[in-house]
């Protein structure tokens, strides 16, 4: 089923196992358990716990499949570094050599294509829409969301509506992105969404947005710092840029205090699909296989809901009437998702190599 009829918008994003893992039917949970048990590791990266509900994600895995330890790398690393932490432990199968990454849709092909990672279908396979997995299983979409704003209303009066806003001398010193542009998938986003509110279409948006945070920057309005819920609520960063699921997140971790308000901005409403993979040189390849039957299960696709991720598989859980009302009626409303748009693979592939080739020269930032 395609995700498209989820948000009512445009949607054009898009089985085996390691040669020294024995082979098991994709079904066989049980003898894939008593694998992953054996190898007793599963090494994740950049998995922050208030990130998609990973925290108890993750809880819910070690719970489900007791004697399997998760040993969590730097949560807060970029999609660049997941890949990079591929590359740089090759031969590595100490505990810094990633066995699964969870990176930005754009990451996918071209680590498919530089042989870091290794096919493996899931039981559910063919729930999965056919736009957001590799055919031939190398990477699969597992949740989405989009891009937003977090404002501390303690601290900032007039709550902007559109990007923008953000330009005008009320914000000054006030704006963050949750990421390094240079390298986070999720900050990448950001800017393109912020020059597609001025474009209106794909052609040029990566360079516009690069020059509406180069405005920011010289206004004194961006804040080079990499946001988080601290920095909102202490006043670093009064207002975040960040995908919907993570703020809805920090809102919740406030608990009313500072006061926060989410915007889905009026227009360059930009969605964001991450993917799964394996890594070709996992040192635990079938707890890494056990992880991601857990996440594409419907038990793992509700965790990331209440997490307000939109999971891949969230069309075929509303057919079967499997997810409960009170998650549905948590998430935002669904008119604030109908100006949505997905870029296709090659639409990101091209920001991002925009964005993170020209940052440094065009906007001078050291996001840190």
């Amino acid at each position: 089923m395609s995700i498209k009829k989820t948000l009512g918008a445009s949607v054009s994003v898009l089985a085996v196992l390691a040669v020294s893992a024995p082979a098991f039917a994709q079904t066989d949970i049980d003898a894939l358990y008593e694998a992953a048990k054996a190898e007793g590791q599963l090494t994740t990266i950049a998995l922050p716990h208030s990130w998609c509900g990973y925290g108890d994600v993750i809880e819910g895995f070690k719970a489900k499949y007791p004697g399997i330890t998760v040993n969590e790398l730097n949560p807060d690393a970029g999609s660049a570094d997941e890949i990079e932490a591929i590359k740089a432990n090759k031969g590595n199968t100490g505990p810094q050599a990633p066995d699964v990454i969870d990176v930005g849709l754009s990451f996918g092909p071209s680590a498919k294509a530089e042989g870091l990672i290794q096919p493996y279908k899931v039981a559910t396979w063919d729930s999965i829409p056919a736009e957001a997995k590799d055919e031939e299983g190398y990477w699969y979409g597992d949740y989405y969301g989009v891009m937003a704003m977090l404002v501390n209303k303690d601290l900032v009066s007039t709550v902007p509506a559109d990007w923008a806003d953000l330009l005008k001398p009320e914000y000054s010193a006030s704006v963050g992105l949750a990421g390094d542009p240079r390298a986070s998938n999720q900050a990448i986003q950001a800017v393109y969404a912020a020059g597609l509110s001025s474009t209106g279409a794909d052609e040029g948006a990566a360079d516009a947005g690069l020059k509406f945070f180069a405005d920011l920057n010289a206004a004194g309005n961006f804040v080079p710092v990499i946001g988080k819920a601290a920095s909102v609520a202490q006043g670093t960063t009064p207002i975040l840029l960040a995908w919907d699921y993570n703020l809805l997140s920090f809102r919740d971790g406030f608990a009313g205090n500072p006061e926060t308000e989410i915007v889905v901005p009026a227009t360059g409403v930009v969605a964001g699909v991450y993917i799964q993979a394996i890594s070709a040189y996992a040192p635990h390849p079938n707890a890494a296989k056990l992880w991601m039957e857990y996440l594409y299960s419907d038990e793992g696709q509700l965790g990331w809901l209440k997490g307000y991720c939109h999971p891949i598989r969230f069309n075929d859980l509303a057919a079967n009437g499997k997810i409960p009302q009170e998650l549905l009626d948590a998430l935002p409303p669904a008119a604030a998702y109908e100006a949505a748009v997905f870029p296709s693979i090659d639409q990101q592939n091209a920001a991002k190599a925009t964005i993170t080739g020209q940052w440094d020269a065009v906007v001078g930032a050291n996001v840190e």
